[in-house]
Formats: C-alpha cells, sequence, structure tokens
C-alpha cells in the first residue's frame, strides 16, 4: 500500500472561503481544484510559467465566433499587446465582424430566444445573442471591397500579408473615428503579429474577393505561402535554440493548421524536428466522434505534431471558450510581465531563406542517400529503387 502514496502527493484540497475581495488570478489558484476547473488552473499556470517565456513563440488558433462576442477588444488585443501572442490562425469569419468595430459599427446584446421570422422582417441579424443591423455587413462588405481594389491588392499574396495591409487601412480608419485597439486586424498591423486564414474562401472577406475576381481583380490567395511561412515561424523558433508553444482556441481548420506545420517540416520537408512543445487547448468539443476539433495531444504525438518528451504537460479544457479566455488572459495578465514583441510578420523573409536552406539541404543529403542505395542494389544485381 506504500505505493499508493505517490498518487497522494497533489495539493490538499482545503480552499479558503471566497470573500468577494479576490483578483481572477487569487480565485484561479485557490478555488479552481478540481474536474475542468482544475484544468482551467492548470491552463493558467502552464501558459504563464512556462509558455510565456521569452525564448517560446506563441500560435494562437482562433475559432468560433470569438470577435462578434468582444472578445478582440478584451482579450486578443491586450494579449498581442504584451507580447503574450506572437502569431495567428483564425476563421476569416472572426477577421471579418473584427473589421465592423474598426471601421464604426456596432454590435449589440440581444437574445437567443427572439424571433428569427421578425428578426430578418426588421433587417437585424442574429448571432446567438448577439444583434446587428443588416446594413453592418453591407458597409463591411462596401469597405472590403473598396480597400481590396486598390494597387498593392493587385496581386497573389498569402493571406498574412493580406491581413497585414487590410489591417494597416483599418488603423487609419479608426484613428480618423477617435477610435483606439477595437479591431483585431490593427492591433496586429501596429504590433506586426501575422495572422493566417487556413480557409480564406470560407468567410465574407473570401466571398468578396471572389466576387471581384469576376470583375477583373488581380488579388488572389496563395495557399502554398501560408503552409510555409506557417512552417517556417515553427522552424526557426526551434532552429535557434528557442520553443514553440500552441494556445488553440476551439477546434476546426484553424487549430489543424496551426499543428501541421510540424509534420510540414518533418514529414514533407523531410527536416528532423520533434514537434510543438506546449500544446493548450480550449475547447467544447469530445474526442470519442473522430473529429479534428476533439483530438486529443497524446493522438497529436503520433503524426508528430507535438514533441512526445512535452506530452506530461499539456492540457485540455473542456469549457466555453467565451468563459475561459478571458479567465486565461486576466491571469496571466496579472502574474506575468509583458514580453518582448517578436514582430513575427517583419521576419517572414528572414524566416523562410532560413527554411528553405534547411530543406534544400535536407533534400540533397536525401538524394544522396537514394543513390547510394539504388549503387548499392546495382551491385548486387537487384533492380535500383
Amino acid at each position: 500500500m506504500s505505493g499508493g502514496k505517490n498518487y497522494l502527493r497533489g495539493r490538499r484540497i482545503d480552499p479558503a472561503p471566497i470573500t468577494g475581495r479576490e483578483t481572477i488570478a487569487e480565485l484561479v489558484d485557490n478555488a479552481f481544484l478540481a474536474y475542468n476547473a482544475g484544468r482551467l488552473a492548470e491552463a493558467c499556470r502552464l501558459y504563464t510559467e512556462r509558455m510565456l517565456e521569452d525564448d517560446v513563440t506563441v500560435g494562437m488558433s482562433l475559432t468560433g465566433a470569438m470577435t462578434p462576442a468582444g472578445l478582440g477588444m478584451s482579450t486578443l488585443i491586450p494579449l498581442m499587446q504584451a507580447g503574450f501572442v506572437d502569431w495567428i490562425v483564425s476563421t476569416g469569419a472572426n477577421l471579418y465582424h473584427d473589421a465592423h468595430f474598426g471601421i464604426g459599427l456596432a454590435m449589440h446584446k440581444g437574445t437567443p430566444f427572439a424571433d428569427d421570422v421578425e428578426l430578418r422582417e426588421h433587417g437585424v441579424v442574429r448571432i446567438y445573442d448577439i444583434f446587428f443591423d443588416y446594413r453592418v455587413l453591407l458597409s463591411t462588405d462596401a469597405y472590403i471591397r473598396e480597400i481590396s481594389a486598390r494597387p498593392e491588392f493587385q496581386r497573389a499574396m498569402g493571406t498574412a500579408e493580406y491581413h497585414y495591409l487590410l489591417g494597416g487601412y483599418i488603423r487609419e480608419r479608426e484613428r480618423a473615428l477617435g477610435l483606439n485597439h477595437r479591431s483585431v486586424l490593427s492591433a496586429a498591423h501596429e504590433f506586426a503579429v501575422p495572422i493566417y486564414t487556413s480557409s480564406p474562401g470560407d468567410s465574407s472577406i473570401g466571398m468578396n474577393i471572389a466576387e471581384q475576381a469576376l470583375a477583373g481583380s488581380k488579388l488572389r490567395f496563395d495557399v502554398s505561402v501560408d503552409v510555409n511561412e506557417t512552417a517556417a515561424i515553427v522552424f526557426a523558433a526551434k532552429a535557434t535554440g528557442g520553443k514553440s508553444g500552441v494556445l488553440l482556441i476551439g477546434g476546426g481548420s484553424p487549430k489543424n493548421f496551426v499543428l501541421q506545420t510540424e509534420p510540414q517540416i518533418q514529414e514533407v520537408l523531410g527536416i528532423s524536428e520533434k514537434g510543438h512543445d506546449y500544446y493548450l487547448q480550449m475547447t467544447d468539443a469530445r474526442p470519442d466522434t473522430g473529429g479534428l476539433s476533439g483530438a486529443t495531444p497524446s493522438e497529436a504525438v503520433s503524426w508528430g505534431k507535438v514533441d512526445p518528451d512535452q506530452l506530461p504537460g499539456t492540457v485540455v479544457c473542456y469549457l466555453d471558450n467565451t468563459v475561459a479566455l478571458p479567465l486565461l488572459a486576466a491571469y496571466a495578465l496579472a502574474r506575468h510581465r509583458p514580453r518582448p514583441r517578436k514582430r513575427l510578420y517583419e521576419q517572414r523573409g528572414a524566416m523562410m531563406r532560413r527554411l528553405v536552406d534547411e530543406y534544400e539541404a535536407a533534400r540533397t543529403e536525401r538524394d544522396a542517400r537514394a543513390a547510394a542505395a539504388n549503387t548499392a542494389s546495382a551491385a548486387r544485381g537487384q533492380e535500383p529503387r
């Protein structure tokens, strides 16, 4: 029975009574002790104590309607401003709805129990319990088309470059309206945080770009640029002696796009690597349905996405992200000093050159091994491979 003591080394459950005077960080440390509250406390400490070390590059995936609910302003921008998020893969919808705030349009608190037929008759659009005028969509569409028709957009580009250029214009509009830090795109432009979209056609931004293509626009999204640039970010972090951490908000395509950077480096480019060092996910998706959104970090190890040596330090919280993400941000901002911003957007060229050099060296070595194997086979009288 003495071996059982190994299981009883955890903190004794003996929290102090809540007084109402606690900070959020104090509440998490004192009262979030078990179940998904316990996982959230572990996530807060993993993020704050390990992922926010200066040598860790933090990539975030973002799904769900986070920006319409105001989390861009309340949570994402403060994290970027503090240097706590270095690059992002988001759904296009989050970025489209984010633009509303930057150009001075309004979203309103509503109710999920409204009559949707009546809302449609009155020109009101609903995202669960968020209401906004249908003209918000039309105004944002017109703004995106007007900006995207400008000369600097008339070429093929990756989504990070597109979002950076668009964010610069939104930032100018914010200033003209007397606003500040209302748009994630605007803030990402200011802080040089690259933002990618894994499915650029799957949003109103992509829909408006597609409309312009019918009218002769030369703007095209080059997804290969995005695949290689995101791999270059992760490789540069690891090749310079640092680490890579992923903060996964929800699941879906952005989650995979962040994680596939490691298989791209290892499996496709043939470069020796072990996987991301830190994995923190907040999701409401279950693993047993087989979907990527609920896939666990241990499953990601089998793909080479996560370093198996780091698996004990991974955390998954099964929570609503509109609750969990602000709590995580409040904890981190209370417990950790701001980090120097990495400004990765400005380093894309250098990171790509490093990746290409390593890829070419790995390919040369691979071809030399194949040639040597074929020579040996021929010497034995076998057919070359």
